[in-house]
């Protein structure tokens, strides 16, 4: 079946979304390598206070993004968006006038009070057809992922010359061009809206009560709480290493970039081999094993660089494939709401690395991060152990007629009976059926030209 090809609307509202994200995570990612090691700057600061200081962030977001949501719903999405980067502006001039950790704290909570990456992903649909949602969506994701990047580098050359503040006032300035970005370069959102997408409430049950959406939303969370943790950690080993501060970011983006190259075999073999469980099982167990040496190195050793190595292979391989396996287990027409139970899982995650890892060092040692954050690789691992093999199963969108529409469970039983079609949702009121199917067995059972699909990668 031939790939749909992107409108000049949707690759308007793809780029300009897809930067407005970047933009904004950029500056708060450069915080992240920073924070333990400029945290003499602050009075007050203690390493439970500087997690706290990463962990706010999470805590927030989780608890606000699902209302963002629903107000986007109500009131646009353009003016939501907008508001949430106010306050996270707003929270980024707090912090950067700060010099108490009690400060930072209170700015990062503000920050993360602009919960809108659910409003964001919910305007990047109403721009996009279904069957190009797919490609949409992973540009977002390669977006973020390339700000991971460029921050882990930046924010040790930053800090160097202007301290945390001038992190701060960075991402201020970032955020007030995410604004700009948001209002000349994305459109309004049309009145309409996908039920396959966004946190819709009559799927939650649905969502909540499968036990393998359910591990994933728990494998992000660990995940995310792991990575935190580690960067409460990780720059005190390398300062330990002799490597100045502001050189960090030259270790950071090698490493990082060629983890990258690293993780694509594994992402090919897990995706077109079908082996997406040994490859996730396998990746969990390494994070164990590879945390548990850190914790275990000594503080000299520059085998904590090759461990780094090791250690970002499996964060980007995870990254990668989490959204993938959500997207195949997913319900059909559901596929939004998993999503945004998994992204609120994700900032949880964060949320409770931070706070975790602040406290582990604090009244333990940076080395028993390492040894917290196997441990909670370790209790992911046995949470995912009897975790089956995703089917590969694609989602596919089909418009209906007057009739079919009128006869939802009707056609949801005719839609049943096609070859390869595994689940089948009805909504009446878009005249649109979702489905997920087996897409061989579909392809060749089926060519109706009034069908349009989703991949789902």
């Amino acid at each position: 079946m031939k790939k749909a090809a992107l409108l000049p609307s949707e690759i308007r509202a793809i780029s300009g979304l897809s930067s407005l994200y970047a933009v904004r995570m950029l500056g708060l990612f450069m915080i992240l390598p920073v924070l333990s090691l400029y945290s003499h700057d602050l009075s007050h600061a203690t390493p439970a206070l500087i997690g706290l200081a990463l962990g706010i962030y999470g805590l927030t977001q989780a608890c606000l993004q699902i209302p963002f949501g629903m107000l986007s719903d109500r009131f646009g999405r353009k003016i939501i968006i907008a508001s949430g980067l106010l306050l996270f502006i707003v929270g980024s001039v707090v912090a950067a006038c700060s010099s108490s950790i009690e400060g930072v704290i209170a700015g990062r909570a503000l920050q993360g009070s602009g919960a809108v990456a659910g409003a964001i992903m919910a305007l990047l649909a109403d721009h996009t057809r279904e069957e190009v949602r797919t490609t949409a969506m992973a540009t977002i994701g390669m977006s973020i992922g390339i700000a991971f990047a460029i921050a882990m580098a930046a924010g040790p050359l930053v800090a160097r010359f202007s301290g945390l503040s001038g992190i701060f006032w960075i991402t201020a300035c970032l955020a007030t061009a995410s604004l700009v970005v948001l209002w000349k370069l994305v459109p309004s959102a049309p009145p309409r809206a996908h039920h396959d997408v966004g946190l819709n409430g009559q799927q939650i049950k649905k969502v909540v009560s499968d036990i393998n959406l359910l591990r994933l939303d728990y494998s992000i969370f660990s995940l995310h709480l792991i990575l935190t943790a580690c960067f409460v950690a990780v720059p005190l080993k390398l300062k330990a290493l002799g490597i100045a501060p502001a050189d960090h970011g030259m270790v950071y983006l090698p490493v990082m970039a060629s983890a990258f190259v690293a993780m694509v075999p594994l992402i090919i073999i897990a995706e077109k081999y079908h082996k997406m469980r040994p490859v996730f099982i396998g990746t969990v167990i390494s994070l164990v094993v590879v945390l548990l040496i850190m914790a275990e190195l000594p503080n000299h050793s520059w085998w904590l660089l090759a461990l780094l190595w090791l250690f970002f292979i499996a964060f980007n391989l995870m990254e990668a494939t989490l959204p993938s396996m959500i997207s195949k287990i997913a319900p059909a027409g559901a596929k939004g709401t998993a999503m945004g139970l998994y992204s609120t899982s994700q900032f949880l995650g964060a949320s409770a690395g931070g706070m975790g890892g602040g406290l582990v060092a604090s009244y333990f040692s940076s080395d028993a991060v390492f040894l917290f954050c196997s441990l909670a690789a370790a209790i992911w691992l046995i949470a995912i152990w009897k975790m089956p093999a995703p089917r590969h199963l694609s989602s596919e969108i089909r418009a209906l007629s007057d009739t079919e529409a009128a006869a939802p469970e009707a056609t949801r039983q005719q839609l049943l009976s096609m070859p390869g079609v595994v689940e089948a949702f009805v909504v009446t009121e878009e005249k649109t059926a979702y489905l997920k199917v087996e897409r061989a067995a579909f392809e060749a059972g089926t060519d109706s030209p009034s069908s349009t699909s989703t991949a789902t990668r």
